[in-house]
């Protein structure tokens, strides 16, 4: 009888560090942002001259449906947390990235195909430190309450 209650005990101790080990670990991180991966080709972290160059090749590789344009569905991954907090509360909308914001200069919510062959001269305009490339801290939107829970690729309407 007390070998069958130390197991349980043991079971339920096991069980209740892992539910704490998995709380303690916060939200998973958010998925793979598709146009810095495509962008950023070394996968630095930075976007060089040669990457802003090369960024109307590059986006045309997001063009998943070859229409020659970009449209939400091409620039947004599907988003795995739900649209609610914890607390069953809405979150608030995600800032618009800089980047899409820069690329999408009539504001449509679509990236065109002239709007890409003019990709080096928008992006361009994000560099605030004119060194020639793009850094996290030009490209990606402020986050004052911590990494968002998805990719924050929209572009305001």
């Amino acid at each position: 009888m007390k070998t069958m209650f130390l197991i349980a005990l043991l079971g339920i101790t096991a069980w209740v560090l892992s539910a704490t080990a998995q709380d303690m670990q916060g939200p998973p991180p958010p998925p793979p942002d598709p146009m810095l991966q495509a962008l950023d080709a070394n996968t630095n972290g930075v976007i060089s001259a040669d990457e802003i160059v090369n960024a109307p090749t590059t986006l045309k590789t997001l063009d998943a449906n070859s229409d020659g344009q970009l449209t939400q569905d091409e620039l947004r991954p599907a988003c795995p947390m739900p649209p609610q907090n914890a607390d069953n509360t809405q979150r608030p909308p995600l800032p618009p990235m800089p980047i899409i914001k820069a690329l999408d200069t009539n504001g449509d919510g679509v990236i065109s195909a002239d709007e890409i062959a003019n990709a080096p001269t928008a992006l361009k305009t994000l560099d605030a430190n004119g060194d020639g490339q793009l850094t996290q801290d030009e490209i990606l939107p402020p986050c004052p309450m911590g990494p968002p829970p998805c990719s924050t690729n929209t572009v305001s309407e």
